[in-house]
């Protein structure tokens, strides 16, 4: 292959659609209603990509300003009489104000750019309504996913994707050239009936972290009061002594990790269940049940949360020898030595039992945070799926075993002390200790040769109960057919 073949791209111009061959439309002249910060940046990106944009609006005079000086602002109709793709950057209530250009504007392409302020906030969505007012034109709904920033910045520092739906398949390839010249990807949503959902897009909070951050508030609230019982109110009713200085950083850093911890494990524990489904009804065929796979879907949320409340948990640890109180506990601990002449209080066992607790520590912290960056899209794109899985799944389990390893280095004996049984309540990182060491032990038991062997043959396709036919000879020396159960 020569030099100039290696130059040239692998892929050509890339397509909304299978069948639809997008080429390029600088040049050529777009036309924008409307005078707001939308209609703005996306004149200015249009200029910045080689269209000629011409913009009307009710006051031409008093607007020139605000647009490049590229872009030619005029009114309303002469806009519409030069060019035949006509961005509507005008709000809903407004759209009956351009009634009066209804003759100018037949025949003409409009894409309609609005958004509402509720989610199905009307009983048809904008784009529809507009073309109920304007029969003649042929409504494409698009671009109203990107923020006028990402239009001002490019796409480079946005979301690349324009969802385009519309009723007419050339109006979305006319509409699609020009977002790919603007650099975006066009991708296509289908008829008109879309434009109910791609408008609700923008207004939703973030969608997929919602039971994900509800969990992690939930097991929060949870150990934080269970810490709180067991290190304010415990010594307080017992010995009255007050303690409530330690709710900000000490009751909070030990709430922290046990989220983390039992975050990490939820991560794995769905695929757990999955696999138990599948060996119970011996089939990868079978719909897991909604709970689980609204589980399953979660999991990359979850497992930034479970990174998220390690991190805190990392710097809280590294402030506790900030507080005063620690100083004047420092400094009550070294006056109680000198008053008992003690020389030495060195303790082998707990001198190696931290310096082990922090160096797994560091570890699986390093692990969770090459997990979260490898989650990245960015990241994740170039990866392959060997690769991805890799990391993902086979170093997210080593960093559930280091961070178990971690928690029970920070137990160490003191699970078997009465003392710490405060109210007859265990400590905490032995409630901690439930669902991860379950998933380590299915984990094992998954590993064993007969039961992977089978899960494998399952997930290949293989199904219990399937009849297979074989071709056997008979003793005549022809041959004959004989069905038998897969699962024998």
């Amino acid at each position: 292959m020569s030099g100039g073949d290696m130059a040239k791209p692998l892929l050509g111009h890339q397509s909304m659609e299978g069948d639809l061959s997008i080429t390029p439309a600088a040049g050529r002249a777009i036309g924008v209603l409307g005078s707001g910060d939308f209609a703005r940046s996306l004149a200015i990106r249009l200029v910045c990509s080689g269209f000629k944009v011409v913009v009307g609006s009710r006051n031409p005079k008093r607007k020139a300003g605000l647009f490049p000086s590229a872009a030619e602002v005029t009114f309303q109709a002469d806009a519409v009489k030069k060019t035949d793709v006509i961005f509507v950057a005008v709000f809903r209530e407004h759209y009956s104000t351009l009634c009066d250009l209804a003759d100018v504007l037949a025949g003409k392409i409009l894409v309609d750019v609005s958004n509402n302020t509720e989610i199905n906030h009307h009983k048809e969505s904008n784009a529809e309504y507009l073309a109920s007012l304007f029969p003649a034109c042929t409504v494409v709904k698009g671009f109203n996913v990107v923020s006028a920033w990402t239009l001002q910045s490019g796409a480079r520092d946005g979301n690349k994707q324009v969802l385009i739906c519309s009723n007419s398949q050339e109006a979305k390839r006319t509409v699609a050239e020009i977002a790919q010249v603007m650099g975006f990807t066009p991708v296509d949503m289908g008829c008109m009936s879309s434009a109910r959902e791609i408008e609700n897009i923008p207004l939703r909070l973030l969608p997929a972290w919602k039971i994900p951050i509800f969990l992690a508030l939930g097991l929060f609230l949870c150990f934080f009061t269970y810490n709180l019982i067991r290190q304010v109110i415990h010594p307080y009713i017992r010995e009255q002594k007050n303690k409530l200085y330690k709710i900000p950083i000490e009751v909070v850093n030990t709430t922290l990790p046990c989220v983390a911890y039992v975050m990490l494990s939820l991560v794995y524990l769905p695929g757990v269940l999955a696999a138990c489904s599948q060996l119970y009804y011996g089939t990868k065929y079978r719909r897991f049940p909604d709970w689980l796979d609204q589980w399953l879907q979660h999991r990359k949320q979850i497992g930034l949360l479970s990174f998220f409340c390690a991190a805190l948990h990392a710097v809280y640890s590294l402030c506790l020898p900030m507080r005063r109180s620690h100083r004047y506990q420092l400094i009550e601990t070294a006056v109680k030595q000198a008053v008992e002449k003690k020389m030495n209080i060195w303790v082998e066992e707990e001198v190696w039992r931290m310096e082990i607790y922090i160096s797994v520590g560091i570890i699986a912290l390093g692990l969770l945070s090459l997990l979260a960056i490898t989650s990245l899209p960015s990241i994740a794109n170039s990866l392959n799926w060997r690769e991805f899985s890799f990391i993902q799944s086979t170093l997210g389990f080593i960093a559930l075993l280091i961070s178990t390893l971690h928690t029970l280095t920070y137990g160490w004996s003191r699970a078997f002390d009465e003392n710490q049984y405060k109210f007859y309540l265990p400590p905490t990182y032995t409630l901690t200790l439930l669902v991860p060491c379950t998933v380590i032990l299915a984990k094992v038991i998954f590993s064993l040769p007969c039961i992977r062997q089978r899960l494998l043959r399952i997930r290949r396709g293989w199904e219990k109960g399937r009849y297979v036919k074989f071709v056997l000879p008979s003793a005549t020396g022809e041959y004959s057919s004989r069905e038998t159960s897969s699962n024998v």
